[in-house]
């Protein structure tokens, strides 16, 4: 009846491709054609197949709601493929959480830097092994820094020592410093737009006193050897 009238209609479609194409074009999803109105359809500005490789594809586009949308990958091979969708999934992943925070944090290991500054400043402020406690958890925080500098080729001593001096400097008028990667000088990074997302920040800092902590209530490690190597067999 509908390919009489140049209707183009799917067969088995699945539920999940249903309710998003209803998120796509609008309308509402049903079983037969009885009691069909107008408002009931949904609307799309171009409904076409397309053939890719052995398999065929319907392309939906000029959405109206444009709730929902699919991501057509292209690429050589199969590897090159699921590294541009991992990398798709994290982009969309580190917008959404930023959307979620509602907040940034400066990148370009600017935010590291300062924390460290931060942290060497409180730790003159306490007094016994806590401050060497304080003053361990901010030299890690350097690793950072430091992965950047190693990688782009530059002194890393020289950079780390440039961006805690530019660092406390503009944290004083509330601006950040960061590493620029090119040239090894000091930049704005949130200036520049180079910004790290919040909530992976905060999660990081969280477990890394969480790990520290229980690695510190190890009191022994047991090894068992290898059955065959010579020694006697584990206890």
């Amino acid at each position: 009846m509908l390919s009489k009238e140049g209707i183009l209609a799917l067969r088995r479609a699945k539920r999940r491709n249903m309710e998003r194409l209803m998120l796509a074009c609008g309308g509402e999803a049903v079983n037969s054609t009885d009691n069909l109105t107008p408002e009931m359809l949904g609307e799309a500005g171009l409904v076409h197949e397309h053939t890719i490789g052995d398999d065929t594809y319907t392309f939906v586009e000029d959405a109206k709601m444009g709730h929902s949308c699919t991501l057509l990958i292209k690429g050589p091979n199969d590897h090159t493929i699921a590294q541009i969708k991992d990398a798709v999934r994290d982009g969309l992943r580190a917008v959404k959480n930023a959307l979620d925070a509602s907040v940034v944090t400066a990148g370009a290991g600017a935010f590291e830097v300062a924390l460290y500054n931060h942290l060497m400043k409180y730790a003159d402020e306490v007094k016994g092994k806590t401050k060497v406690g304080v003053r361990a958890f901010a030299e890690a925080m350097l690793v950072i820094p430091k992965t950047l500098a190693e990688n782009s080729g530059l002194d890393v001593q020289q950079s780390l020592i440039m961006l805690q001096e530019a660092s406390t400097a503009a944290r004083a008028v509330g601006k950040w410093a960061g590493l620029r990667l090119d040239n090894g000088d000091v930049l704005d990074p949130v200036a520049e737009g180079i910004l790290d997302n919040f909530l992976v920040k905060k999660n990081l800092i969280d477990s890394a006193g969480e790990i520290v902590a229980q690695l510190l209530m190890v009191d022994e490690i047991m090894k068992a050897g290898r059955r065959g190597a010579g020694g006697p067999p584990p206890q």
